[in-house]
């Protein structure tokens, strides 16, 4: 596999270099690190950026090869007004950086009965959408459609925009966890809505996309659908990798700096504080915090490895519940731009079982002989990602993580999922092996030594409520001072506006530069 990295080239810095700030160390440049280096410049802090990988964006990064270019991670954004704000915040303008493109409609779901649904942004398309697939269902989606906007007003501009470190923030929120019923599951609260099975899923697969079993998961996260009737489906011009590049520019703006292809090998702690950081070569970087954006469970098992922790143990992680692993083929096909007409952006191919299947993923941890996929096709919206008349793809098919009795030897068995991964998906996008010109697939166990996901989970811990809220690891440590986490791992979740939401929160629990007192 070949990657190639464009460098950022920043704009003039707005900063005194002669005048002494203190130091942040960031480590891991994903979205929730980048976000957190963003803040913490405006806050007057001189930031560094380390990360493993040799470009920004971790589970958002591209892979370009062979004149197609792959975005890795996530696709989809929902709600543009937290990079609108993450810029305002720092001074810039966000628009002038990133250039988005709203879908419509967002996405199609197919069954294998023939029968399809898409989701579009106009209301009067959406209910006619509705009328004309689920006529009997209507009232009850209304219905839906409320509870998920109540629990969006609740869950993700209250609760998710809040420190959650003190077991009294959480205390306050229960009378409105009581009255939303959150002890209900996504699926539960579809089914309570609708009759229809296949608009259960349609209305409940969502977790599935931050990492929960939507048989588990609270249903609080009923409110990406109010997300997504909100602020509408949207596509970053260039992939999540151009957003994570315009990010890059705005650190360098604020006097920062960005060093890749370099492993945080340990957070330095001296007397219980924070201090800097060990780089994999013996290099040692210090600084008056460091913010973690690596995964929650890789930074209190690896990371702080010698200091002791009282609540993020071993013993608590390794029984912790994880989100399911991924299993992605990417892949480009020369010439097609003219076929499959039907396949749009986002398209969802189910298969014969929804309950059943996550059953399996989340349950018995077994690799299923059936799949779902979701099935991304930018080169419909951006001609960047493809040679001249050529497709760019992934499909993505969830499977169980790496933490089962019965592990799975994925370089064998690997060869025999993507076969019947080719099957499934000839039925949407006929004879599509014969026109790849390169591909390459991530599983598991790539997620855990490209991302350090402990046991490959995609998504970091399931969000299940008691995994949640004050139940999640906190956006600051309870173990070392001076020590500050965010990402998908953290409060409030997975999925990209509570990833950089996390920064938002852990920039109220950190101080403004003035205050602190410099140690270098």
């Amino acid at each position: 596999m070949t990657y190639s990295y464009k460098p950022i080239v920043p704009d003039t810095g707005l900063t005194d270099p002669s005048k002494p700030r203190p130091k942040a160390v960031v480590v891991g440049a994903g979205l929730g690190g980048l976000s957190a280096a963003m803040r913490l410049g405006s806050k007057g802090y001189k930031v560094q950026i380390i990360d493993k990988l040799d470009r920004l964006g971790g589970r958002g990064s591209s892979v370009s090869q062979n004149g197609y270019r792959f975005d890795l991670g996530p696709t989809i954004l929902t709600v543009p007004e937290v990079f609108k704000k993450l810029w305002k915040d720092c001074g810039y303008i966000f628009e002038k950086d990133v250039h988005l493109q709203a879908l419509d409609p967002f996405y199609e779901i197919r069954w294998q009965d023939g029968t399809n649904f898409r989701v579009f942004k106009d209301e009067k398309d959406m209910f006619a959408e509705v009328k004309s697939k689920f006529p009997q269902d209507f009232d009850g989606y209304i219905k839906f459609l409320k509870d998920c906007e109540r629990r969006y007003l609740f869950g993700f501009e209250g609760l998710g925009r809040k420190p959650m470190n003190k077991l009294w923030d959480l205390v306050k929120e229960i009378p409105g966890f009581v009255r939303l019923r959150a002890d209900k599951s996504v699926y539960g609260h579809a089914a309570s809505r609708v009759k229809d099975p296949r608009f259960r899923m349609a209305l409940s697969f969502h977790p599935l996309f931050i990492g929960g079993d939507p048989r588990r998961v609270t249903s609080m996260y009923i409110l990406v659908s109010h997300l997504e009737k909100a602020f509408g489906v949207h596509y970053v011009q260039g992939g999540v990798q151009a957003l994570a590049d315009a990010m890059g520019a705005v650190i360098k703006r604020q006097g920062g700096s960005v060093l890749l292809n370099q492993n945080v090998e340990e957070i330095l702690v001296d007397q219980g504080k924070a201090s800097g950081v060990k780089l994999s070569d013996g290099r040692t970087v210090k600084s008056d915090i460091v913010v973690s954006n690596a995964d929650p469970g890789w930074t209190y098992k690896n990371l702080i490895r010698s200091s002791p922790k009282s609540r993020w143990t071993d013993k608590r992680l390794s029984r912790a519940k994880w989100s399911m692993g991924l299993f992605v083929w990417y892949f480009g096909t020369k010439g097609t731009k003219d076929y499959w007409k039907d396949v749009g952006h986002h398209t969802i191919i189910n298969g014969p079982r929804y309950r059943g299947l996550l059953k399996d993923i989340f349950d018995k941890k077994l690799l299923a002989d059936d799949m779902s996929i979701y099935l991304h096709r930018p080169s419909c919206t951006d001609k960047t990602v493809a040679p001249d008349g050529s497709d760019t793809f992934y499909a993505l098919s969830p499977v169980p993580n790496l933490k089962t009795n019965s592990p799975v030897d994925w370089e064998e068995i690997g060869k025999v999922y993507k076969e019947k991964l080719r099957n499934v998906l000839n039925d949407t996008i006929p004879g599509f092996s014969e026109t790849i010109e390169t591909e390459f697939i991530l599983n598991p166990e790539d997620f855990l030594s490209r991302y350090l996901s402990p046991y490959g989970a995609a998504f970091s811990l399931e969000p299940r409520i008691f995994q949640s809220a004050w139940f999640r690891p906190h956006n600051i440590s309870e173990e070392i001072e001076n020590l500050f986490l965010v990402g998908a791992g953290t409060h409030p979740g997975a999925g990209i506006p509570s990833v950089v939401t996390s920064a938002e929160v852990m920039a109220k629990l950190v101080p403004d530069a003035s205050s602190v007192r410099m140690k270098l």
